[in-house]
């Protein structure tokens, strides 16, 4: 089934996403597109009911204001105008619309279906998915994570055995991750899944790399000369499956924000890149990644498991990677989670881990001065990634879980909790 689609085209908005959930929740699908898109590829969208121009404070690009194609104000298009005063259209909004007057917009002057709904969706992209790969393979990335792990559920029901999973450990997974994703992939759900153990490549690439966006980038990269290698011991394989979503999307940077971070995923992506990319969940966030899992028959402890970013503990051992440091990173990490599975907290807090800076502090051990690294714990509660607020931990907890690190991860004197919202803290340190 065709959902029906309202298109919001960013013209210098810092809310593309409010509108874009608003409309969602009342059960219009919607998408965020650049204002610059022609007509002959809005044209191309399917089921497009009207389109709302979304001006705001970024509308200065190169001196000039934004707009759209000319063409698009003469293509019969419903437009709302919101914040854009160029806009050739009658119905013009100086402020962020409230929902009475975006839902008189989408259901009355639109005449949009409420028709968004994960099954419509999965019925859809599903459908999206065999026009584009036809009797070719596909090559995923599975992680383990949740975006990884819909993505390759997505491929297994539109594709089935066309799907080619591929689990690289690069050194840098949680501890005892690896061995988790072959248990349950490999063995429990019987996935035509490739393991490799890069770990030796993918730390020396990063040897004395200390800028995140480099570490980043590297092993993006990395990730995809992996691949390269493995498609070319196989045959038919012409697209590489990728768990993007929406989040990652709007933070590597729009045609009017500037990057917050790039992702592995979207700014790491070598410009060479043998591979169509085959991205079914880049649209939603990661409320909806989850329901669409949920929707797709995956186990619910799948399904909200731990986030992980793509780079792994390599984001969260800052700085240029050392093992001991990387080691540190790990161990707390799993500390941390054991007492918070244990306090029930792992139901509670949407994601939690720790990280290690590189640099020392001074502490005493044995009756003598040390100089070790010092660990951070980080724990928020977010609905789409795109803000985040800090969960307020019991003492007795956080003193429970630094006795744990300071007595059993070497190279570590000093334990601290990050306070820090998003904005203006990102949920990752790098």
């Amino acid at each position: 089934m065709k959902q029906d689609m309202i298109v919001i085209l960013d013209l210098g908005s810092t809310e593309n996403t409010t509108i874009a959930r608003m409309i969602r929740d009342m059960g219009v699908y919607s998408e965020i597109h650049p204002h610059d898109i022609t007509f002959q590829d809005l044209e191309k969208l399917q089921n497009v009911k009207g389109i709302v121009l979304n001006g705001g404070e970024n509308r200065m690009v190169d001196g000039a204001a934004v707009d759209i194609d000319p063409a698009l104000y003469g293509a019969g298009y419903p437009m709302l105008a919101v914040d854009h005063p160029t806009a050739q259209c009658e119905k013009k909004l100086e402020n962020l619309p409230d929902e009475a007057a975006l839902r008189e917009f989408v259901f009355e002057t639109c005449k949009a279906q409420a028709n968004w709904n994960m099954k419509n969706f999965i019925e859809d992209q599903v459908e999206l998915i065999r026009q584009q790969v036809g009797d070719k393979k596909v090559l995923l990335a599975l992680s383990g994570g949740v975006d990884s792990s819909v993505v390759a559920a997505m491929l297994i029901r539109a594709i089935g055995k066309q799907l080619v999973c591929v689990h690289v450990n690069h050194g840098l997974m949680r501890k005892n991750e690896s061995e988790s994703v072959v248990e349950v992939f490999q063995n429990q759900l019987h996935a035509n899944l490739i393991y490799v153990d890069a770990t030796e490549r993918f730390l020396g690439k990063l040897a004395g790399v200390a800028d995140p966006e480099q570490k980043r980038k590297i092993i993006g990269s990395e990730f995809i000369r992996v691949f390269e290698e493995e498609a070319r011991k196989l045959e038919g394989i012409e697209f590489l499956g990728q768990g993007t979503i929406y989040p990652d999307i709007i933070e590597s940077g729009t045609k009017t924000a500037k990057m917050v971070k790039s992702h592995h995923n979207v700014g790491g992506l070598p410009e060479d890149l043998q591979f169509a990319l085959v991205e079914p969940l880049k649209q939603l966030f990661k409320d909806e990644v989850r329901a669409c899992g949920l929707e797709l028959g995956l186990p619910a402890a799948m399904v909200y498991r731990q986030p992980f970013p793509g780079p792994g503990l390599g984001v969260r051992c800052l700085g240029a990677i050392t093992r001991d440091r990387l080691e540190a990173v790990r161990e707390s990490d799993a500390i941390l989670r054991e007492e918070f599975e244990k306090a029930g907290l792992n139901k509670k807090v949407w994601q939690y881990f720790t990280v290690v800076p590189d640099f020392k502090s001074v502490g005493v051990k044995n009756n003598a001065r040390c100089f070790e690294y010092l660990v951070i714990i980080r724990a928020i509660n977010t609905v789409d990634a795109m803000t985040a607020t800090i969960e307020k931990i019991d003492w007795e907890i956080l003193e429970r879980i630094t006795n744990r690190i300071l007595a059993e991860v070497e190279n570590v004197n000093r334990v601290c909790y990050d306070m820090s919202p998003k904005p203006p803290a990102t949920i990752e340190f790098e």
